[in-house]
């Protein structure tokens, strides 16, 4: 596809060009913009964009178990399809500006039950061959890999925080969640209270695994009143900025095409190779990287006298 131009409508729905990858630059955000154009025509309501989205990647997964390329080709397009899907759920909530806590929280969970349906799904395939151990092996990749996605996914949002400001951020923190969750009645919204408390639990992992950074929001909160210099906010981006290559990573593309590879082989145990070794490699430096520069950044906000300050 051509390359979008920066003024295009196309550019426009991206959250930043910093964020985005080639693939979603050049194939994925073109296509859920398409879809995300005709949702808005019919009427579709985003939350159901990412239902559908779920569902083709769980039948992608499910195509996964069969060791038979005319079952796992498909499968692959279908899983194609499902990004094309997320893609364009937040386009379109953006377009519409029906963005809200639920799709927040559906657009989360649709990468989990992708991946955990191919994780199982690679499990029962290859059962009869490694027996049980293949579930202790698919079991320990799948928990590097949910940390890989949801630390990619709090740097960008966190990079994206500095960046654009609040509004062109989604970045939670637990202290927030937790005051959202006391006004949510278990009785009256049991779908809206289960959703908040496991995006609870998700942003406290986010926030288990970067202490630095918590301490660093902290002095924000506490000497700034959550409202950053200009010139932190222009010093953490331009840190920032040469991690999202690794964020990008560590997201759906590379994996995808790192899983289809080792499924057209025949040896889908290559993936959880892949995952546990070079996957979680990149992820503990990225965190090194992220966390140290968070250390100088707090102790100069410390030094620093306060001023007035913007977002």
């Amino acid at each position: 596809m051509r390359n979008p131009t920066p003024d295009s409508p196309l550019v426009a729905s991206f959250k930043s060009m910093d964020t985005e990858e080639f693939l979603d630059i050049h194939f994925y955000r073109p296509l859920g913009y398409a879809w995300a154009i005709a949702f808005r025509k019919w009427g579709v309501h985003p939350n159901s964009v990412t239902l559908a989205a779920i569902l083709l990647g769980i039948a992608a997964g499910i195509c996964f178990y069969f060791r038979d390329l005319r079952v796992n080709i498909p499968g692959m397009l279908l899983l194609v399809w499902a990004n094309t899907y997320d893609s364009a759920d937040g386009q379109l909530a953006r377009m519409t500006r029906r963005t809200s806590p639920l799709g927040r929280m559906l657009d989360g969970f649709c990468g989990q039950a992708w991946f955990v349906t191919i994780y199982a799904a690679i499990c029962l395939r290859l059962t009869p061959e490694w027996g049980l151990w293949i579930w202790l092996l698919g079991a320990i990749t799948g928990y590097g890999h949910s940390r890989q996605a949801a630390l990619a996914d709090y740097y960008r949002n966190l990079h994206l925080l500095f960046l654009k400001g609040k509004a062109g951020s989604e970045l939670s923190d637990s202290a927030t969640l937790r005051i959202e969750a006391r006004g949510l009645s278990r009785k009256e919204n049991p779908l809206l209270w289960l959703g908040n408390l496991l995006y609870l639990n998700y942003t406290r992992g986010q926030e288990k695994h970067t202490p630095r950074l918590q301490a660093l929001m902290e002095v924000l909160h506490s000497k700034y009143n959550g409202q950053a210099p200009a010139w932190f906010r222009e010093s953490f981006c331009r840190e920032s900025l040469p991690l999202m290559k690794y964020a990008n990573i560590l997201s759906f593309n590379t994996r995808s095409i790192v899983l289809f590879l080792a499924l057209l082989v025949d040896l889908p145990w290559l993936y959880f190779v892949f995952e546990l070794t070079l996957m979680n490699l990149l992820l503990v430096y990225m965190v090194a990287k992220h966390e140290h520069f968070c250390t100088t950044f707090t102790e100069q906000l410390n030094n620093q006298p306060k001023e007035t300050c913007s977002t």
